[in-house]
């Protein structure tokens, strides 16, 4: 394997992770260690603002296929965690209340 290919594989195993993590983290998946469905918003937003930096820090950089998967991650994201928010919202659910059942 060339030293493209296996940095766009490392690249995308990135980003995977990130996508994992704030997904996890949105309560969408469950977490494969404590087998539960652990949901911190907070940390959520963190991923997805690292998704985020990497789009900047990378632009130019990228293969169009990386730009365009990198864009679709962080789209999906988004609107998950919009939608995660939004139910909170309509619960009247606060960070503070989220914290304090843990």
């Amino acid at each position: 394997m060339d030293k493209n290919n296996s940095n766009e594989l490392l690249f995308m195993q990135l980003v995977l992770q990130n996508q994992q993590l704030a997904m996890m983290s949105m309560g969408k998946l469950k977490n494969p260690v404590s087998d539960k469905i652990d949901r911190n918003l907070e940390f959520a937003k963190m991923s997805i603002d690292t998704l985020d930096m990497i789009a900047v820090k990378t632009k130019g950089n990228l293969s169009e296929y990386e730009e365009k998967f990198l864009t679709e991650v962080i789209k999906d994201l988004k609107l998950n965690y919009v939608d995660e928010v939004s139910k909170d919202q309509k619960t009247g659910k606060s960070k503070a209340e989220e914290t304090s059942n843990k």
